[in-house]
């Protein structure tokens, strides 16, 4: 009975010993074996393993290529996994859902789970290998992950055919169905770090603005959302004619109409993601093309303000005299702001190739909005029909604008005071972005009356500044005509002012 525990004993210590020796033969081997030749050991003796072996792995990475854009496969994947993986995995990662009202879980690294079909049983690992490049001072090491689908060769025709087209098919529903819609924003070109795997960043989109709330023409707005609905639904109709699925939107008209409103009611109306570029960040047309390839479809790539983000504005007209100076005086201007801005070198020609030119057709389902103030600034060739497919002015709030802003802020569908507003907004120009201000209570006690007078009020102060500006400009026109002289409008714009 004694001999038992002692032969224990020594088993359990050459084994020890046997390890121990093992790990530190290892590490020697790590440390002065060439990398080279350790690759070269660890592929033969993994293609004889693989001999015998009855199983077949397949992987799925999450970038292929140049790591231009992640892959679907792998993204459909990880959705698949996060459903039929938080039953049995034992090590999870969680994420906000939609709405961020709910948790969403998914295998951590290196965690394994199992997966029946048709009484077929499959193993999926979530892993990654480490860049064997030594990392920079201030970034971690680069990271590929992928996901390894590991099954007995029997089922090899069933896998690779009927459960990976299920896996897929699934995996897409699952991510609609917890997508979370996002507002993106791209950063310096040299704030790109080497590890990061996407150049763009961003927030969950929340923006509450629908075209029942704007402040639109009932026509004018039926129309926008016909247009919309239309294109999302057109899929087929782009392949036939032999053109890529997307389509450009110009919204211009004075500062206060709505614009970017409306760009979060097209995004809410269609569930779109929304990438907000700012071209002044972006250093030359190639990072312009990287940034068009990471964005996903059914996303709307918003510019905004694209008369003061570049020197693009009507380069190529010719002008004489004195406007041709000021016309030059004012793109030296734009081209410092661009410099100061971050030295952008993107060009008239690469906007251009990035809104209808080959590479425009990577992915699919995608509006390009533009906005600006001053239509008339831009060059012909940027906003012509084929680029900026719908023109949409978006101009001073009328009565029908005026009756939805005042349902929306006072819950009022008619009032005695509405005639009064009526008519003063059919003599005085003013803003959606005015009358709204007008129109909110600013304390407790403010009621509906108070701020539709508040309204009428800041409308007639607007109709006598209109009738001053008027009666002076129509003095000086006299003074200039007794006088003998002629006056530009420039001139008579600076006499009024005086």
């Amino acid at each position: 009975m004694e001999m038992v525990p002692s032969t224990m004993t020594e088993m359990w210590t050459t084994m020890g010993s046997t390890i121990a020796s093992f790990m530190f033969i290892w590490a020697i081997i790590r440390q002065y074996c060439p990398y080279e030749l350790r690759r070269y050991f660890e592929k033969y003796t993994h293609t004889i393993m693989t001999y015998f072996s009855p199983y077949i792995k397949i992987s799925i990475h999450e970038f292929t290529g140049d790591r231009l854009k992640r892959s679907e496969a792998y993204v459909a994947v990880e959705a698949y996994l996060s459903v039929n993986s938080s039953k049995t995995a034992k090590r999870l990662k969680a994420e906000m859902g939609k709405d961020s009202n709910n948790l969403v879980l998914s295998m951590d690294e290196y965690e394994k789970v199992t997966d029946e079909f048709r009484g077929a049983k499959v193993w999926w690992v979530a892993s990654k290998v480490v860049s064997a490049t030594r990392p920079m001072a201030y970034y971690p090491e680069q990271e590929k992950r992928y996901y390894r689908l590991t099954f007995h060769k029997r089922y090899r025709e069933m896998i690779t055919g009927a459960y990976l087209e299920h896996v897929v098919k699934q995996g897409k529903e699952i991510k609609m169905r917890n997508r979370q819609r996002k507002l993106y924003t791209n950063s310096p070109g040299y704030k790109w770090p080497s590890y990061k795997q996407t150049m763009w960043s961003h927030i969950v989109f929340e923006h509450p603005a629908t075209f029942g709330t704007m402040a639109l023409e009932p026509d004018k707005k039926k129309e926008i959302i016909e247009d919309l609905v239309t294109f999302s639904e057109s899929k087929e109709f782009y392949a036939r004619i032999g053109k890529a699925w997307k389509r450009g939107y110009l919204l211009y008209g004075p500062p206060g109409t709505g614009k970017s409103t409306m760009i979060a009611a097209m995004a809410n109306l269609l569930n779109y993601d929304v990438y907000d570029l700012e071209l002044t960040a972006v250093k030359d047309n190639t990072e312009l093309r990287k940034l068009l390839i990471e964005t996903t479809s059914k996303s709307i790539i918003v510019i905004e303000d694209i008369d003061c983000s570049l020197d693009l504005t009507g380069q190529r007209k010719k002008k004489g005299g004195k406007a041709m100076a000021d016309d030059e005086k004012e793109r030296k201007e734009v081209k410092e702001e661009s410099s100061n801005s971050g030295n952008s070198k993107v060009t008239l020609s690469g906007l251009l190739n990035f809104i209808d030119g080959l590479w425009s057709a990577c992915g699919g389902e995608r509006l390009i909005v533009f906005t600006t103030n001053y239509v008339e600034k831009l060059d012909p060739a940027l906003i012509r029909r084929g680029r900026m497919d719908k023109h949409i002015e978006l101009s001073y709030c009328g009565f029908e604008g005026f009756k939805v802003l005042a349902k929306n802020y006072l819950n009022l569908e008619t009032h005695p005071l509405f005639d009064a507003i009526d008519g003063l907004m059919k003599e005085v120009k003013i803003t959606p972005a005015d009358v709204a201000e007008n129109l909110m209570p600013k304390s407790p006690l403010d009621d509906a009356e108070k701020c539709l007078w508040s309204l009428i009020q800041a409308l007639e102060e607007a109709k006598e500044e209109a009738e001053a500006e008027a009666t002076a400009a129509k003095k000086v026109v006299e003074q200039s005509q007794d006088g003998g002289g002629v006056c530009s409008e420039n001139c008579l714009a600076e006499k009024a002012s005086e």
